[in-house]
């Protein structure tokens, strides 16, 4: 039975040789494992289609708006192809079609600031670069045959080289570096073209029709159609950071002050506490697209409850104070992950527990109310009574901390100073036999008193940083015009918040 067992383990490891007729041998594979391996390359290669599939799958439910701008590019270039199809619109504008096919696909963006920023650079550069093409061409022709080719290539060399170091000047390149890359391929496609081609001004002017042409369709189809404005995509932004940045600090602070708890429930927390500390990683990593979104904001026309000088580039000052406060926020969770390492005695936090659940709640509440106030683009009624109770809660958290500091603690530090500095041997021997076991107890209070101190130091700093946030948003405010609540709803939140300040003080 077990030489049996072991015969089809033998019979894999067998190999079947032919011996040919000049003297090499070659090993014959069989059927089924051709068929093994066919198949092990197809299934792997369809469950590679069918993951790539599943996930443009699920990136279109949760981000539909994509979905439409493909279907939007799709559109644009159909409608553009329409004047390469059709003989009569072919007649009228020529085999340079193809240049507003090109445009589309070149200038069509996912918002619409950054569609009419691609188009106008476009337009205006082709414009530019025409104008002057056929203009250093006039006087070329009139230097004669010799001087023709000089003048042509000195003038592509002036302007391309002026042209490329422009696009290193910050506010060209904020705004027109597109235009600039533009400008430098259409002059020189004219000045080297106009060379060799007679009728060079029909030319130019067929290509600056099919651009105007394709950039026509796309700012017509990216309005019209489903549009996506980068202004209120950075709107929307700086509205959801503020509350990221409020769960964040809350959930520091609830992390550091629950640490002793164990068991499922304590996981769960963890898990909790973990995703609100991703909030302040996300304000940290959105200065490109805030830098982005407000230079396309810029081109967009009026929209919604934005004017057409909306102040964007104010979002660019609330998100560097937001960063400013997030930058505190990692810090103080670097600070409460070594002192949970470390240890905290109980008896310490606890008289300072509930001054630093103040701080941190109504900071929170600061930042709420701000993302509030802009989600509704509306003044607030009760911002000063919060950044009044915020300070409060700080005055109260810094009293508390110095009640934390024994006079046996003051006596130490003194004793230990006096230790440090250059005496004989014998006072330092009588120094140290000073320092006796309630003074090495009194030692380790004061390591856990400065472990505390970063941590409140921390959250006095992260309340002033919020005031700068609270400042920036009121600027905004007031250049934007938001609009005041009315009597009956300031009245209510009025109520409310005395509501709550009766219930925190009793």
């Amino acid at each position: 039975m077990g030489k049996e067992s072991d015969m089809p383990a033998a019979a894999k490891r067998l190999e079947w040789r032919v011996n040919m007729p000049d003297g090499t041998s070659r090993v014959l594979v069989s059927e089924s494992r051709r068929r093994g391996k066919v198949y092990d390359i197809v299934g792997g290669f369809v469950l590679r289609i069918w993951s790539f599939i599943d996930k443009a799958w699920q990136l279109g439910k949760k981000e539909p708006r994509k979905v439409i701008h493909g279907v939007k590019v799709g559109l644009a270039l159909s409608l553009v192809s329409l004047f390469y199809y059709l003989r009569p619109l072919y007649d009228d504008v020529g085999g340079n079609a193809m240049w507003a096919v090109m445009t589309v696909v070149v200038v069509f963006e996912y918002t619409v600031g950054a569609t009419l920023s691609k188009c106008v650079n476009r337009t205006v550069a082709t414009f530019l670069a025409g104008s002057l093409g056929i203009g250093v061409h006039w006087v070329a022709n009139q230097s004669g045959q010799k001087l023709q080719p000089i003048i042509l290539q000195a003038s592509v060399f002036l302007l391309a080289a002026a042209a490329t170091f422009s696009r290193f000047i910050p506010s060209i390149k904020a705004r027109f570096d597109y235009g600039c890359t533009i400008f430098i391929l259409t002059f020189s496609l004219v000045s080297v073209s106009g060379y060799r081609v007679d009728k060079l001004l029909d030319l130019a002017q067929q290509r600056l029709s099919t651009i105007a042409l394709g950039t026509s369709i796309c700012i017509f189809i990216a309005m019209l159609l489903c549009p996506v404005w980068a202004g209120d995509d950075l709107h929307r932004l700086i509205t959801n950071n503020l509350e990221k940045l409020a769960d964040s600090l809350e959930g520091c602070i609830s992390d550091y002050l629950n640490a002793d708890g164990d068991g499922d429930d304590d996981k769960d927390n963890d898990k909790a506490s973990e995703k609100k500390l991703l909030g302040y990683k996300c304000v940290l990593n959105t200065k490109a697209s805030e830098d982005a979104m407000a230079n396309f904001a810029v081109w967009e026309p009026g929209h919604g409850r934005f004017n057409f000088r909306h102040p964007w580039k104010q979002y660019l000052k609330i998100g560097a104070s937001m960063r400013a406060c997030a930058y505190c926020i990692e810090t103080l969770h670097g600070s409460i992950n070594s002192s949970a390492q470390v240890g905290s005695a109980e008896y310490i936090l606890k008289p300072v527990s509930e001054e630093c659940r103040r701080v941190c709640s109504t900071c929170g509440k600061v930042l709420r109310d701000l993302s509030k106030l802009m989600k509704s683009t509306t003044k607030s009624s009760i911002q000063d009574i919060l950044v009044h109770d915020m300070n409060s809660a700080v005055e109260a958290l810094q009293l508390a901390f110095k009640t934390l500091i024994p006079p046996s603690s003051q006596s130490l530090t003194t004793q230990v100073e006096e230790a440090q500095k250059p005496s004989s041997d014998h006072l330092k021997q009588e120094t140290k036999s000073a320092l006796s076991d309630d003074d090495d107890h009194d030692l380790v209070y004061l390591m856990e008193i400065a472990q505390l101190s970063t941590v409140a130091s921390l959250l006095v700093e992260i309340a002033a940083r919020t005031e700068g946030v609270v400042k920036e948003v009121n600027q905004l405010a007031n250049l934007a015009q938001f609009r005041g609540q009315s009597d009956k709803k300031m009245a209510k939140q009025s109520q409310s918040q005395h509501k709550e300040q009766n219930v925190q003080t009793h």
